[in-house]
């Protein structure tokens, strides 16, 4: 295990579920009584986690992440299987866990030290760093249940996050606190992952998986069902979260019949032949619409594949529609090469009632604006979505990354966003 965080092998996790709480008690007090179901929280999972790797980890609520997380940190034990941590885990699963409510700030600081294993030598040469980054003043020598559930969570993040673990696992609570206190929280995580230390990372935000990690797995039910680089497992994430899967085919033989039978099909010049058309491009849905056509145009109406960020540019798509469709929701997203969605929006947020369409009906979705981006290459990406009846999200066709495009403007900036900042600047008169 020399370049080996964590190794995981045929890992499971069972938990007994009772109909009746009686059934609990029987079961404890009468060796040859049974009555209860099996849950499997994590099913047969092996997983490698080398040394340095930030490994996101995805999955819907209940898909086992924060179970397979207390199995790495010791707080729940597996029920079969292999594990092996090489190295001090700090975890950021359940913030102040270790601390007795009836002591003070300061003298829960020192218990928290020793239940990581630390000496009061050490805990005392992180002591003034734990004060400085919580930042509660005088409160720190008050019982922690006087305290605010913020200064309780500013305490429990401090002392987690400054005992220099070689190991970090972080569970939806990288932002706690006021916005200073969340800005100190992000420069410290840049520094652990500076450092090379191996993090483990759960959240439900894709644009955080996509800036943080080198590598990302998707639960689903218990069990592993991805293992690999970043974008394409966000992309895959995000075919779970809309009830699509990998291996779902829209049928061919209909898509035929409508090219044939529709006029807008049947013209041999389209928009993405002229564009610059991404060869690996996404695309799923459940068949009910398809994105046929997209592109790129200047104020003038000619297509562009380079975009002024200083002018008005028009993002168009075509839809046709293979079923019924009612109240369809239109989309256009400018992301970056890294997969991070840099600009956006659809005629849902923009409050645009798009109305009824019928099978074979073709529109044309046109969104006119300007998109000040630094200038750099991106990706567009057109999608077709609507609310079922019940409120999901129904996927009816995505073409993500369909667009390989480059902004530009003569302006310099700062960031990632070209600002059009007036300046003044003046003398104050005197008093």
């Amino acid at each position: 295990m020399k370049d080996t965080a964590i190794e995981i092998n045929n890992l499971v996790k069972e938990y007994k579920m009772y109909a009746r709480k009686k059934d609990r008690l029987l079961e404890t007090i009468l060796p040859k009584y049974e009555n209860h179901t099996t849950f499997k929280a994590i099913e047969n999972l092996n997983l490698e986690v080398k040394k340095g790797e930030v490994l996101g980890i995805l999955g819907k609520n209940g898909a086992g992440k924060s179970t397979l997380l207390k199995m790495i940190t010791g707080v729940v034990s597996p029920t079969s299987g292999n594990l092996k941590v090489n190295g001090k885990i700090s975890s950021l699963l359940e913030l102040g866990a270790a601390f007795n409510p009836d002591l003070t700030g300061m003298e829960n600081i020192y218990q928290h030290g020793q239940v990581m294993g630390l000496t009061d030598e050490e805990i005392k040469a992180k002591e003034k760093e734990i004060i400085e980054f919580a930042d509660i003043g005088e409160h720190l020598s008050q019982p922690v249940k006087t305290y605010s559930s913020g200064m309780f969570a500013r305490l429990a993040f401090a002392c987690a996050i400054n005992v220099d673990p070689d190991i970090l696992i972080v569970d939806e609570v990288l932002s706690v606190g006021d916005m200073a206190f969340q800005l100190k929280c992000f420069k410290k995580f840049e520094q652990f992952k500076e450092k090379g230390k191996t993090i483990l990372f759960v959240t439900h935000s894709i644009t955080d998986v996509l800036k943080n990690c080198t590598r990302t797995i998707i639960m689903q039910n218990g069990r592993k069902t991805y293992d690999g680089d970043v974008k394409t497992g966000v992309e895959k994430y995000k075919k779970l979260m809309v009830g699509i899967e990998d291996n779902d085919e829209v049928e061919q033989e209909e898509n035929i019949e409508l090219t044939l039978n529709n006029p807008e099909m049947n013209s041999t010049a389209t928009w993405k032949e002229k564009m610059m058309e991404n060869p690996k491009l996404i695309t799923y849905g459940n068949g009910k619409a398809e994105v046929i056509d997209y592109g790129v145009f200047d104020k003038d109406g000619n297509l562009v594949n380079v975009i002024n960020s200083d002018e008005y540019v028009t993002m168009k798509s075509k839809i046709l529609f293979k079923e019924k469709v009612k109240d369809p929701i239109f989309t256009m997203t400018v992301k970056d090469f890294q997969g991070r969605e840099m600009a956006g929006t659809n005629t849902n947020i923009e409050k645009v009632v798009t109305g009824e369409f019928e099978k074979g009906d073709v529109v044309i979705a046109e969104f006119t604006q300007k998109i000040p981006l630094v200038p750099g290459k991106y990706t567009l990406s057109f999608s077709c979505t609507r609310y079922t009846s019940s409120g999901d999200l129904e996927a009816l066709n995505r073409k993500y990354d369909a667009l390989l495009v480059e902004f530009t403007t003569e302006k310099r900036t700062v960031g990632i966003v070209n600002i059009d900042s007036k300046i003044k600047i003046y003398k104050a008169e005197k008093e």
